[in-house]
């Protein structure tokens, strides 16, 4: 007899996806991952939890996806493949970062290796370094935030999530760095300089308006491969209550899914996470999780919706 299978009930894998807990025995072609990691926040701990909400979040999408504006059913073919699999979390050793962050290459490495796409939810920004060196292939960084995530090391800290960009900036794997939304006051000059000074580019709000969604997309080369870097706090604080810190005059949430549409269209995306939701911090309806669930699976399907994935993973008859 076929299960019903309510948003709260069972294993919350993403989507309900397989779960894979051995990477030598991937198969899927895309694999979502968490990174319950929060010692990279200086501030307020919690975002550990963001993983766990957002999949349970995402099982409110498993009676089926569908957009009214476009009349397009989402992930269908992948879901119904079993073309997505939940691969679980990294191990994460508390208060030993190296080991933590180690862990996290190696996960990231063992996707990779399997041929899939990784898709990863945070935890704290931190994480993106180590997820990105995990890529040998030269690639493009697209960085959506409030923050420039560019800090030096100072009073011996390095691995918080304000440094995670300067790291991967530095790698000789990094092709570009594009860091769109940034509009924090709490920003340094010496930093903004020294993005620039590097060839890299900041995209304060004013120029996000300027440009729109096409722009955004447009300041990468067509066809270029681009590991996607999305911070929950780039969408304005009024949207996004558990996110610790959040901004005001931010992105909506049509900027931002429109914004990731286009660079779907146009790029190679390789890779991408979501950062920075922190449930402990969110209102009773989890209503940032349940917003990062979203552009997750928003970013995802039209990842899959485009002719470059189609040819590379035809869907069986």
């Amino acid at each position: 007899m076929p299960r019903i299978d309510r948003p709260y009930v069972g294993i919350p894998s993403f989507l309900r996806a397989p779960i894979c807990e051995d990477l030598a025995e991937l198969t899927a072609p895309i694999a979502v991952y968490g990174v319950p990691f929060d010692e990279g926040s200086p501030f307020l701990p919690g975002s550990r939890m963001g993983p766990r909400a957002i999949r349970e979040h995402s099982l409110r999408f498993t009676g089926g996806l569908y957009d009214p504006a476009t009349r397009r059913e989402l992930l269908k073919p992948e879901l119904a493949g079993r073309m997505i699999a939940d691969v679980g979390d990294v191990d994460i050793a508390p208060t030993h970062v190296e080991k933590s962050f180690a862990n996290i290459t190696a996960t990231v490495k063992g996707i990779l290796a399997r041929g899939a796409l990784p898709v990863g939810l945070g935890g704290d920004h931190s994480i993106a370094y180590p997820i990105f060196r995990a890529f040998e292939r030269p690639v493009h960084i697209l960085h959506f935030d409030a923050h420039m995530d560019y800090a030096e090391e100072e009073d011996g800290m390095r691995f918080t999530n304000g440094h995670a960009f300067r790291h991967m900036a530095g790698l000789d794997t990094a092709l570009s760095l594009t860091q769109v939304g940034i509009r924090s006051l709490r920003s340094q000059r010496k930093q903004h300089r020294d993005i620039e000074a590097r060839g890299n580019r900041v995209v304060p709000m004013p120029e996000v308006r300027a440009l729109g969604p096409a722009g955004i997309a447009a300041l990468l080369p067509e066809g270029a491969p681009v590991y996607v870097s999305i911070d929950i706090d780039a969408l304005d604080m009024s949207l996004v209550p558990g996110c610790v810190s959040g901004e005001p005059d931010g992105m909506t949430y049509p900027e931002l899914r429109d914004a990731l549409a286009t660079v779907a269209a146009r790029c190679e995306v390789v890779g991408f996470d979501l950062v920075e939701v922190n449930p402990p911090l969110d209102v009773g309806t989890g209503a940032t999780a349940y917003l990062g669930a979203t552009l997750v699976i928003g970013f995802l399907a039209e990842i899959c919706a485009q002719p470059r994935w189609r040819d590379a993973h035809p869907v069986q008859a």
